[in-house]
């Protein structure tokens, strides 16, 4: 079952950053704004080639934290970030810089380690409410606060930072109320699963999430949104994991691999996000230029 959710989990990152990268580039072509831009996208083919991404993510996602921890499942969704950015360069007509595939390897390598080392075990999708308030609490205060100190008055970077921490814990917070509805789901139907207050609380953390993320990307640069994002999202995860679901990594001498998988995972992810930055336009073949001519 470990396997089956380690594939879903990775399934679900590769479809995620494939709807992400169609959805840029249909927004890419459009000058419009608000309601009249999603008009025009939902009659433009990768506009819709993304959202079958997203839907297919969020359905594999379920399958994920379903079939395993949301201390293994989470985490896996760092490689969201490498895939795409390999979907979206050629896409784009972009290429990525030679330091841009040193991200790539050591967030993929990190993360190797890491899991293999800590191996998550202990998986149920139930959890005492007397577990879920406290959690609840610290969640959505974080958030609150991380909001609250990102105000206008502070540099780009500081609040590009803190918005991103925000949604990494609302990100974190709707895999755990996802993994709790679809369990329900798995075990006692679709009345049961509507019936659940958990259901109803993944959706609202994760439109908020959606919408923190957007100000962190329009409040500074990505160079500081996405490691605050990308690591504050898995931290959150397994904290989660941990205090909710009972579950649990190896400790003692494991905690030295797993350390050095994380440091990876860190620079891996603090390199791609400066390599964006500089990307270039990809050269365009002879025959390419004469047929766009």
């Amino acid at each position: 079952m470990i396997e089956l959710a380690a594939a879903f989990a990775v399934a679900g990152a590769a479809s995620n950053a494939v709807g992400t990268a169609f959805q840029r580039k249909a927004a890419s072509a459009s000058s419009r704004g608000g309601l009249r831009l999603l008009a025009e996208l939902v009659r433009r083919p990768f506009w819709v080639i993304g959202m079958c991404g997203v839907v297919c993510a969020a359905l594999f996602q379920s399958l994920a934290l379903v079939n395993g921890p949301l201390a293994l499942v989470q985490p896996l969704f760092i490689l969201e970030l490498p895939f795409a950015l390999l979907v979206a360069a050629p896409l784009m007509h972009r290429r990525l810089p030679r330091s841009g595939w040193w991200g790539v390897g050591g967030c993929v390598v990190g993360l190797a380690v890491l899991l293999v080392a800590a191996a998550p075990h202990g998986a149920t999708a139930y959890a005492p409410l007397t577990r879920w308030i406290p959690a609840l609490c610290l969640c959505l205060g974080g958030m609150a606060a991380a909001v609250l100190l990102a105000g206008r008055g502070h540099s780009p970077a500081r609040r590009a930072a803190l918005f991103a921490a925000a949604s990494a814990a609302g990100n974190a917070l709707t895999a755990a109320l996802l993994k709790s509805a679809a369990g329900t789901f798995a075990d006692h139907g679709f009345a049961a699963f509507l019936r659940s207050w958990q259901t109803y609380g993944f959706a609202l953390t994760g439109a908020a999430a959606v919408i923190l993320l957007e100000n962190a990307l329009q409040a500074g640069p990505l160079a500081a949104a996405q490691p605050a994002l990308t690591i504050g999202d898995a931290v959150i995860s397994l904290t989660l994991g941990m205090t909710l679901f009972g579950e649990r990594i190896r400790m003692g001498w494991w905690l030295v691999p797993e350390a050095c998988g994380a440091v990876l995972i860190v620079v891996g992810v603090v390199v791609l996000s400066r390599a964006v930055q500089h990307i270039t336009v990809a050269p365009v073949a002879a025959g390419q230029r004469r047929t766009a001519a």
